[in-house]
């Protein structure tokens, strides 16, 4: 029988954190968290984007947790700008560690806003494995705290994204290029948006890759 994601609730610092949590039964698998976009414009983690992060990392078999920031959903406390969103994406890290603690391999995502999120939670965490970002925002949001990037991991952007410029995108890859140690990959869509309208296949085709590659040396 096809075992399906559970609702949880982790402790969060601002109270109850409202979550999709998927186990994979098999011993040392691979943890990972996915973000959502901005709860301020309807980001929640029921977004198709980190839906289908999500899906993609379960059919690699990770046990994978996809949670609403506080504010958000049946999630308790308001809007942080940041802050306390990145204290949420902490304690959830912290929940699925005690849930897999023979895991093999840890991973964060986020799409938009919650890109910002994983990459600021990298920073903090020295057991990531590998990070993928997902229409981050550098334009927007400032991204020097990657002074250096502590992790390799992959970046995927829409061509035609209409909210981040790309020669924001290219100063950040031109940064993360000179950093010894870690290779960043970045990965463009033709033809899309910030959103990935009309592109799912290729941005999960584009995400499974990466994870393939980079799962398959366990």
């Amino acid at each position: 029988m096809k075992q399906k994601s559970l609702e949880v609730f982790i402790a969060g610092p601002a109270g109850r954190l409202e979550a999709k949590y998927f186990k994979n039964q098999k011993k040392g698998s691979p943890i990972a968290i996915v973000l959502q976009p901005h709860p301020q414009y309807g980001g929640t983690m029921n977004n198709r984007v980190v839906q289908e992060t999500y899906n993609v990392f379960i059919k690699n078999g990770f046990s994978v947790l996809r949670l609403n920031f506080r504010g958000v959903g049946k999630s308790e406390g308001t809007f942080d700008n940041g802050q306390g969103e990145l204290s949420d994406a902490a304690a959830a890290l912290d929940w699925i560690e005690r849930e897999n603690q023979d895991y093999s391999q840890c991973w964060v995502s986020g799409f938009s806003f919650g890109s910002l999120i994983c990459m600021q939670l990298i920073m903090r965490r020295p057991e990531v494995t590998k990070f993928i970002a997902i229409a981050p925002q550098p334009n927007v949001y400032d991204f020097t705290f990657l002074a250096p990037c502590p992790t390799s991991g992959q970046i995927i952007y829409g061509e035609k994204d209409e909210l981040v410029s790309k020669e924001s995108i290219m100063e950040l890859n031109n940064r993360l290029k000179n950093q010894k140690g870690i290779t960043v990959d970045f990965s463009e869509i033709k033809n899309t948006n910030h959103f990935f309208k009309d592109k799912e296949e290729d941005l999960k085709k584009i995400v499974n890759t990466y994870i393939k590659k980079n799962t398959e040396l366990i």
